[in-house]
């Protein structure tokens, strides 16, 4: 897993808690596309990220998880049955790496991210 999403009302005051209060170290803050400020802190002793994202972020709530290939992943998925793709296609977008958000059988949300490290 590279990291989990967690819907704030307030991203600073969020950002100065998850740092200042729990001590997480600030790993990305920045808006990317589709024109959100997406800000991933790290708790101590751990590599997986916790995304601090609006609840109505455009960007989905959900556990993100590394691929070395996000096309295979796609098809793979596209063949298991109660798997529900959020994309028409994997998502590329300029500077973030290639992407699709999905719902396992359950309902529960995922995204996968391709990762250079996942490989």
């Amino acid at each position: 897993m590279l990291s989990v999403s967690l819907p704030v009302t307030d991203q600073d005051a969020a950002l100065a808690f998850y740092t200042q209060v729990l001590g997480c170290e600030l790993r990305f803050d920045a808006v990317v596309p589709p024109g959100v400020r997406m800000i991933e802190v790290v708790p101590p002793g751990s590599e997986v990220g916790l995304l601090l994202l609006p609840p109505d972020s455009p960007i989905p709530v959900a556990l993100r998880l590394g691929t070395d290939d996000a096309d295979a992943a796609y098809a793979r998925l596209a063949a298991v049955d109660g798997v529900v793709h959020h994309n028409d296609e994997v998502l590329r977008w300029d500077g973030v790496p290639p992407m699709f958000h999905f719902s396992d059988p359950e309902g529960n949300s995922l995204v996968y991210l391709e990762d250079a490290a996942a490989g």
